[in-house]
């Protein structure tokens, strides 16, 4: 099973351009609230008409602006879960489940069906509001596979939970991810969520994404510096190469060796985790003085301004650092850590 998405999309001075296919896996959305990434999910649903484009659902079209194609919400298969999870409030729990099923015979069979495959038994008169947020989640699930959906489309379903609760969910949805045999598309801004969850990634920046990677090269080495950002990297510069295998990095105040450069080189980023501190100038060593020194729960956070004038945000375990504001240290940037990005 597979999904094809190459949309565009203007609202005001908005503009959603986003191309990618995802197929048999959990494929993830990410960016920063306010890309494009839920309206992404409501085009492919049918409650958002796009302005130009094609959407194809295992083989079947459901919208193409050329040949004029565009399905209803209901003829397109798909299950949305909104932020909220979308339940009547007025109803039962076993009423928002019936309600998916209005006009079918053995409904009675169905929902109980659900109620043991999503561990809801003798919650069947509960209201949504005597629901836990784990209960909410799977009770929406619930509804939406009794329509027999060809696709999942997540939107964002952690994001209202208290962080107390957030964990457990995560791991019920997991498991209930896991159960499902279509394609399943996950919006989140949470690189941790994507990491844990996905199997894909597209990255959305500013409205506009294109293709998909794995999520392990979002993490080893992204191409942008949009993605190198949203999956949680803090250092970097603007770079310019000086021959093939060097760059320069003004912001840092250093000439670094580093792997192939890519075409249109603009910037090199390296993780805080892979910064050493060395006893000496050398190789790829850049001269700092710590600004500040921040423990954390498990590690020590340490803040070195470079040459060029910016700050190097390093981090090690507790242990491995003893070192004040005011010295000077010697921050080795690994050649084969650096991130050259377009």
């Amino acid at each position: 099973m597979s999904i094809f998405v190459d949309i565009e999309k203007r609202l005001g001075d908005f503009h959603l351009q986003i191309q990618f296919e995802a197929a048999d896996a959990v494929h993830g959305l990410l960016g920063a609230s306010g890309c494009g990434k839920s309206m992404t999910l409501r085009c492919i649903a049918g409650v958002v008409t796009p302005d130009r484009g094609t959407i194809i659902l295992n083989g079947r079209t459901l919208f193409d602006s050329e040949k004029h194609i565009n399905l209803t919400p209901q003829q397109r298969h798909v299950g949305l879960l909104f932020q909220n999870y979308a339940l009547f409030p007025n109803m039962t729990m076993e009423g928002n489940l019936r309600a998916a099923l209005r006009g079918q015979e053995n409904q009675s069979e169905k929902v109980a069906e659900m109620l043991r495959r999503f561990h809801l038994e003798g919650l069947e008169r509960h209201k949504p509001s005597q629901l836990s947020g784990g209960q909410q989640q799977r009770t929406a699930l619930a509804r939406i596979l009794l329509t027999e959906p060809e696709i999942l489309l997540l939107d964002e379903p952690l994001s209202a939970l208290d962080s107390y609760l957030r964990w457990q969910t995560e791991l019920e949805l997991m498991e209930l991810i896991d159960r499902f045999s279509g394609t399943t598309l996950l919006v989140t801004h949470s690189r941790e969520e994507v990491h844990r969850l996905c199997d894909t990634v597209t990255v959305l920046d500013a409205g506009e994404g294109r293709g998909s990677m794995p999520v392990k090269a979002l993490f080893e080495a992204p191409e942008t510096l949009s993605a190198c950002l949203l999956s949680g990297c803090k250092n970097y510069s603007r770079a310019e190469q000086i021959s093939d295998h060097c760059v320069r990095v003004p912001d840092w105040g250093a000439e670094l060796n580093c792997g192939a450069i890519p075409e249109r080189l603009q910037y090199a980023a390296i993780r805080a985790h892979h910064i050493e501190i060395v006893d000496a100038p050398g190789e790829n060593v850049i001269p700092c003085k710590v600004q500040r020194v921040v423990e954390d729960v498990f590690s020590v956070i340490l803040m070195a301004q470079t040459p060029g004038g910016s700050a190097l945000r390093v981090e090690l375990p507790k242990e491995d650092l003893h070192k004040t504001a005011g010295e000077t240290l010697y921050l080795r940037i690994p050649p084969e850590r650096i991130m050259l990005l377009r």
